[in-house]
């Protein structure tokens, strides 16, 4: 078979004999289509993440250029993304069987157009409406709901042996764009990147000039690159094709909702702990100058991530997966000792260092719990589905793992707004934030009971 005999359909992008098991097949063609496609992808979700959270940054210098909204007003604005986000990646789950990877992923990031010039536009114009930017905030999950997407998509490509890897280099690559938003914008905000087409600087109340608008506007090109990038270097699997009736038997399966609670343990922590660790950490340590620092967690995140996904290939995705768990109950425990001396001198920066082992442990537990998913359905169907053959098992087990794969993901992405609520709620109530941290770790021990009894026991009903 010619290599060109491997298209049809629209702009010949469509992948109609598609085998990355085959491991000649692999080798011969499948390999260089793959990895095409998973760097394509990874800068588009990187901008994804990077709109996804942009008002994080936003919301703290409103204020400061005369909108006139309360505390609880400025929350509101920066939490509406995480569950807007998390929504979207309920349906966004199932898109890439109905629609294809390559158009969906190239209207996903086209999509993410809207929040970014509207951004830009209304921070220019102090008597916007807050009305306005509730709805703005809200359209920013649209960068939320493109990884469910991206990482059902990425699933589809890669064989059994590298789909761990793939998936973290896709998934901890794309992370990064929290850390590259919260580095970025503090900079381009300082001067007119744009020239007279951004429009004029706002002055700030204590005296100097910024240009907000380029929050928004300097992601707008990037989107505009990755959108083509998509369109025509992407492919679309024909074999991948599902309506959302066959995806949803997911919803009667067990792991699914196992694995759910899982991935809010490790992708939920890291995104909820981006979203709240610069509040917590110049609530608590107001005289640190933390905000300067705290882009470095979810890089820190984002990279092990990227880098750990092999591990969880050698080594058994729920073997590490309970290690992770493990490990983080003993950095939220450093956390709240650190706390607990926080008048001390260096208390900050113990406090600071455990939080990037969290942030280190929840890269490493994204990456091997979503390598589980793909193993558990791989073993499972051929039990649940004994009628079928072979090679129909198999196309079967990657469509509900890779719809497993994003429907975790929506449910784990609730994190970026209920972390920090929880954080304001515990300070609220009892003037700390040692609550919440408390009712992390119980969460944590739920999530290590689990993967024990489920996958990692001798007797295990799947080990992996």
């Amino acid at each position: 078979m010619s290599h060109a005999s491997l298209f049809n359909g629209t702009m010949g992008q469509v992948l109609t004999d598609w085998r990355p098991d085959d491991e000649v097949f692999w080798k011969d063609r499948g390999y260089a289509i793959a990895q095409r496609n998973l760097w394509i992808s990874i800068p588009a979700l990187l901008l994804a993440f990077a709109v996804w959270l942009v008002w994080s940054v936003v919301v703290a210098k409103l204020p400061a250029i005369g909108f006139a909204y309360s505390t609880n007003q400025l929350f509101w604005l920066a939490a509406l993304p995480g569950l807007s986000g998390a929504t979207l990646r309920i349906f966004y789950s199932f898109m890439v069987p109905i629609f294809g990877g390559r158009r969906w992923t190239a209207i996903s990031t086209a999509s993410l157009l809207i929040p970014a010039l509207g951004i830009g536009f209304a921070v220019q114009y102090p008597d916007m409406p807050y009305a306005v930017f509730l709805l703005l905030a809200l359209l920013c999950g649209f960068g939320g709901g493109n990884f469910a997407s991206s990482m059902a998509n990425i699933s589809f490509f890669f064989p059994k042996k590298s789909k761990g890897n793939a998936l973290a280099l896709n998934a901890g690559l794309g992370n990064a764009g929290v850390s590259v938003m919260q580095f970025v914008v503090p900079l381009v905000i300082t001067a007119g990147v744009f020239g007279g087409l951004g429009g004029d600087p706002q002055t700030l109340s204590e005296g100097g000039r910024i240009w907000l608008q380029n929050a928004g506007f300097i992601w707008v090109p990037f989107i505009l690159l990755s959108t083509l990038a998509a369109w025509f270097g992407m492919n679309d699997i024909a074999s991948a094709k599902a309506s959302f009736r066959e995806q949803s038997v997911i919803f009667k399966r067990k792991h699914n909702w196992i694995m759910c609670v899982l991935y809010t343990g490790t992708f939920g922590s890291f995104i909820g702990y981006s979203a709240g660790f610069p509040l917590l950490a110049t609530n608590q340590f107001p005289d640190a100058n933390a905000l300067q620092y705290v882009f470095l967690g979810p890089l820190v995140g984002a990279l092990s991530r990227a880098a750990t996904g092999w591990i969880s290939d050698r080594f058994g995705g729920g073997r590490v997966t309970l290690w992770v768990f493990v490990a983080m109950i003993a950095c939220v425990a450093g956390v709240l000792f650190f706390l607990g001396i926080k008048e001390q001198p260096g208390a900050f920066w113990g406090f600071f260092a455990m939080f990037m082992l969290l942030f280190l442990a929840t890269g490493v537990g994204n990456a091997s719990t979503f390598q589980m998913i793909p193993v558990i359905f791989r073993k499972e169907i051929p039990r649940l589905m004994p009628e079928l053959g072979e090679a129909q098992q198999i196309r079967q087990g990657e469509k509900e793992s890779a719809a497993t794969i994003g429907f975790t993901s929506a449910i784990a992405a609730y994190g970026a707004f209920f972390i920090p609520k929880a954080y304001g709620s515990s300070i609220e109530l009892t003037g700390g934030a040692e609550a919440a941290l408390y009712g992390f770790i119980g969460f944590y021990v739920v999530c290590v009971v689990l993967t024990w009894w489920f996958y990692t026991r001798r007797n295990a009903e799947i080990r992996c």
